[in-house]
This record gives C-alpha cells, structure tokens and sequence, in this order.
C-alpha cells in the first residue's frame, strides 16, 4: 500500500489525467495506472497514451464499449480485482463517465479512498447519463477536486461530503503543454478543403439517438455561412447511415467529414477554426484556453459549464436549426474581443492536485505524523 492510483478509461479521461500523472512524476510521487479502455476505438486510445506521456498502463482491462449498465458492471467487477492486488492509498477517478463511476464503486468496496477530479460541475439535465454520474461520484468520494468556485458552491449547497479543494481543471495544463507539439508534428490542415471553416462535433446520445435532432443538426451544417470541418464520432456515422443522413453530408460541397482525429490534430482543428459548433462538454473548456480562444455555440439544452458563457466564449443555442444558425452567425459576426484568460485555471491544475494527492498519500501512510489537506482549500475567495 502507499502509491496513488491513476484510473482512466476515455480519450478525455486521459487527456486530464496526464497533467496529474506529470505533476506527480516532477514531485517523485510514484503512483499506478489503471486503464479500462471504455473508449469506442481501444487502439486509438491507446495512442493517445502515447501521445500525452502517460506510462504503459500497470492494469488494462479490456473493456469495450457497450451497453451503459454492463459496461458498468464488467468495470466494476474488474477494476475491483486489479485494486485489491495493488492496494493503493488512493484512487483518482475523473469526470462523469461510466468508467469513473464503476472505478469508484470498486473502490470503495475495496476501502480505498476515492479523489474526484473535475468534481461538483452540474447540468441538472436528468436526460444527461453523466448527470447521474457525476452526483453520485461526488456524494460517496473523499476527495472532491472542483474546477471553479461555482462547481465548490454545488458541492457545499448538496452537502456532499468529502474534503473540497478548488484547483481549477487539468484540461487547461494539457492545451498550454501540448499545443506546440500540435503544431509541429500534425498534419490535419493539410487534409482540409477549407481555410476557413466551422469545426463542429457531435456524439452526445440524447442529440445523436434523437432522429428529430440529428436530421436538424444536418440541416444545420448544410446551412453554415461558412464551410463545415467534422470529425465524426462512429456512434454518430452509425446514426446518421440509419437514418439516410449520411449521403446528405459527404456530398455537400461545403461539408468535410473526417474520420476521428488524435488529441494533437483536433487541437489544431479548434486552433485555427473560426468557430465551434459542438454539444460536448469539454470542447468547452479546451475553446477557453489561451492557445485556442474560440467562440463556441453550444448545440444542448443545459452547460454544466456555465462560466464558459458568462465569460462569453460560449452560447446556450438548444437544438433547433434556426437558433443554432441565429448564434452562428451572430458569433462569427461580433467584433468583442475574447478574455486572455480562461475560467477553468491558468495550466497548474495538475500540479496543485499532484500536491494535493501527495499530501493525502503521506497523511495515510503517517498518519500520527502527517497533515490532512485543508478541508476547504480556496473557500476565501468566495467571499472577497
């Protein structure tokens, strides 16, 4: 007993945990790496490990993607196994996926205590399968690891009842320290038919599972005042070859259809885009970051980021054609300048949760000897 456990499971998952991973490295904290391999695409995934620096993994599950609740089960069951042989002190889960919700469940049923990174974001969209996810995970972890005040405030007013530390999130870390080697070893501009274009994703399974939606978004994308880049998820191609849609797309002359991109090529996608059209959570946040500051129209019904509209680098736009087209072009058209700085953190997210989790890891193992962090690391600034 005595190392962290790093669990991981999608593409986004990894990309926020290798801020950590580092952070920790820097700090000599050895920790371990349990992956499930959640993601659609297993081999993809394991590039993006790879490409983000992250050590080959000391457990790989092997699970593929399928039905949410036995997806859930088969991690639950196998993640259970692999912490009990490695008896960590601590096991960090991130964000509201299956995987994080699983990894959690089997950890405390093996005592091992739970950090939550990203903790406290809410959409109260009760559509949202991450909505369930993320609650629960918040209301059973003892470390809560909140990205801004506001996601602080939501754990305080549900009473959850771990140690609350706002840290701002790691996806911030990975944009600042990635994007330059983006820059030098992708390839993706050279693919585009467009200079300037729209980037747009899509995969959420309350938009892309709804035909009435997803004809919409096609006619959105059909109806842009500029050209449309698209990275399509295979969930999404699925759904739109099922419906008749697909056809409609590739031969659009102003429409590119890509097949899904690696992490260094979809930050060059977003850096030298005019504007996102996406329904995902953490494009979000990435759009916000220094080296990418782009106006985002948010194609869903609720954010469970909120400050990235009320910084506004975002629009609330539903899912109707007309009022995604109206934010479109009113983003494309405004001429105020974007904040510098983003709402999510400045890049040391990963290391104030690195020094966080070493700190937790110490207070276990010396218990007599060590500190436990402060229970409500940055409550002062709520009342400045």
């Amino acid at each position: 007993m005595g190392k962290p456990l790093i669990i991981a499971g999608t593409r986004p998952e990894l990309i926020k945990m290798a801020p950590i991973a580092l952070a920790l490295k820097r700090q000599r904290v050895h920790f371990k790496f349990l992956y499930t391999g959640q993601h659609y695409d297993h081999e993809l995934s394991r590039a993006f490990i790879s490409e983000l620096g992250l050590p080959e993994p000391d457990y790989d599950l092997g699970i593929r993607a399928g039905h949410s609740a036995t997806l859930t089960g088969e991690v639950v069951i196998r993640a259970a196994q692999a912490i009990r042989e490695l008896d960590p002190a601590l096991a960090l889960v991130q964000g509201d996926t299956n995987t994080a919700l699983a990894a959690t469940i089997a950890a405390i049923k093996e005592k091992v205590p739970v950090g939550h990174v990203e903790s406290g974001l809410r959409s109260y969209d009760w559509r949202m399968p991450e909505e369930h996810n993320r609650r629960m995970i918040d209301h059973v972890s003892n470390y809560l690891f909140a990205p801004t005040e506001r996601a602080l405030l939501n754990l305080f007013e549900e009473k959850a009842p771990g140690s609350k530390h706002v840290t701002g999130n790691t996806v911030i870390d990975a944009t600042i320290n990635n994007m330059s080697r983006a820059e030098s070893i992708s390839t993706i501009s050279q693919k585009l038919r467009f200079r300037e274009y729209v980037l747009v994703t899509a995969h959420r399974a309350e938009n892309v599972d709804d035909p009435v939606v997803l004809r919409s978004f096609v006619e959105v994308f059909q109806g842009m005042p500029l050209p449309v880049v698209f990275p399509v998820h295979p969930r999404t191609v699925n759904r739109l070859r099922s419906l008749g849609l697909l056809r409609k797309l590739t031969s659009h002359r102003n429409v590119q259809l890509l097949p899904p991109v690696g992490y260094f090529d979809f930050l060059i996608l977003m850096k030298r885009s005019s504007l996102i059209l996406t329904d995902s959570g953490g494009v979000q946040e990435e759009a916000t970051s220094p080296p990418i500051r782009k106006r985002v129209v948010v194609m869903r019904n609720s954010t469970e980021r909120p400050e990235a509209v009320e910084w506004g680098f975002a629009r609330l736009a539903g899912t109707s054609k007309q009022e995604i087209i109206r934010c479109a072009v009113g983003m494309l058209e405004t001429r105020t300048k974007l904040p510098s700085k983003s709402p999510f953190g400045d890049g040391s997210s990963g290391k104030t949760i690195g020094r966080l989790v070493a700190e937790i890891v110490e207070s276990r193992l010396r218990p007599s000897q060590a500190q436990q962090p402060t229970q409500f690391s940055v409550v002062s600034a709520l009342r400045d």
